[in-house]
């Protein structure tokens, strides 16, 4: 049986995507330093390691240990906005972390590495987003993503490390950090009706975005690993059609039947002002796929939220630069 290590498997995207390999025959081993996802998605039949990625002795250790045929690299600190202020935890974190598990792989000759960049690398002003475009990324996580990109494509020049990469963007749905307010707006918009707290909208809400379901993607990301015409490819995967933040705010009231919720809008921040991707180039290698309405796939996270409550919102503790931090995050 091939054995497969899954990074960030506690978190939101990687526990679903443990559940979709363990429809496959694959020794899945899954791994989670825990700051930010919960021991409780683990299901109990696969073998869940507490780490890091940045521990590089325990990395040798499980490499050792498994010799791993497939890596899916999801841990991340995935806070675009926050990054500004979080430089060096967020290259520590999303790049150096990932370049430990990428020398790994080439020293225990993986067969294929998966890796989940974002459409943060693409930046402002390039919409629809495509694979053949130069990526601008505008803040600190899609630079890291970017390096993390181009270090795997040298990698396989170099050593012949095949990889996938997908860019998927705006993903919600159950298992999702509902507690950090820092990132994932469905999230925190439905936390904040559970604790009865008025949306917090940054500027007029007029930001566009494609909210994309978990589990229209989770099944590509999952197969990719062994569909050898998509090695050494990039893939955007998500939702098409973009929707303002002031539209998602009301379709979540819909969703939780919470009809006229209240709406503090915050000063504006530095963000992209429309960003959503065309899907194309994954439709042409891995065929349609099943796609969840933004009202379905909100009922389906709204009922899992339901069932697990509001989560408590921390302050983030490591902020290096609070120079134009927007002051909800300082709260």
């Amino acid at each position: 049986m091939k054995n497969a290590l899954v990074t960030g498997a506690a978190g939101f995207i990687g526990s679903h995507l443990i559940r979709e390999l363990s429809k496959y025959s694959i020794n899945i081993i899954a791994l989670d330093d825990l700051s930010g996802g919960y021991k409780e998605n683990i299901p109990q039949e696969i073998t869940f390691i507490e780490g890091s990625i940045n521990d590089v002795t325990l990395m040798s250790e499980l490499f050792t240990k498994y010799k791993f045929d497939y890596v899916y690299h999801l841990a991340a600190y995935a806070a675009e906005g926050l990054s500004h202020f979080i430089r060096r935890f967020n290259y520590e974190n999303n790049l150096i972390g990932s370049i430990n598990l990428i020398n790994e792989s080439v020293k225990h000759n993986v067969k294929c590495f998966v890796f989940t960049s974002s459409i943060a690398v693409y930046g402002a002003n390039q919409v629809p987003m495509r694979e053949d475009m130069t990526p601008i990324p505008e803040d600190p996580y899609g630079i890291a993503k970017l390096a993390v990109e181009f270090d795997l494509k040298n990698a396989q020049d170099m050593f012949g490390l095949n990889y996938v990469i997908f860019r998927p963007h705006n993903v919600y749905g159950e298992f999702q950090n509902i507690g950090d307010k820092y990132r994932n707006v469905v999230g925190i918009f439905m936390n904040q009706i559970l604790q009865d707290k008025p949306f917090t909208i940054f500027g007029d809400g007029e930001q566009q975005r494609a909210f994309s379901y978990v589990g229209d993607i989770v099944d590509i990301i999952a197969e990719s690993a062994w569909t050898e015409n998509a090695y050494n490819e990039i893939f955007n995967v998500g939702a098409d059609i973009p929707f303002t933040v002031n539209t998602l705010a009301k379709e979540v009231c819909n969703a939780l039947q919470k009809p006229d919720f209240p709406i503090r809008h915050l000063e504006a921040r530095n963000e992209v002002k429309i960003a959503y991707s065309d899907h194309s180039k994954a439709k042409k290698y891995f065929g349609e796929r099943e796609h969840t309405s933004l009202q379905k796939g909100l009922v389906k996270m709204a009922n899992w939220v339901l069932k697990v409550g509001a989560r408590e919102s921390k302050k983030f503790k490591n902020i290096e630069i609070n120079k134009n931090v927007p002051p909800l995050w300082l709260e």
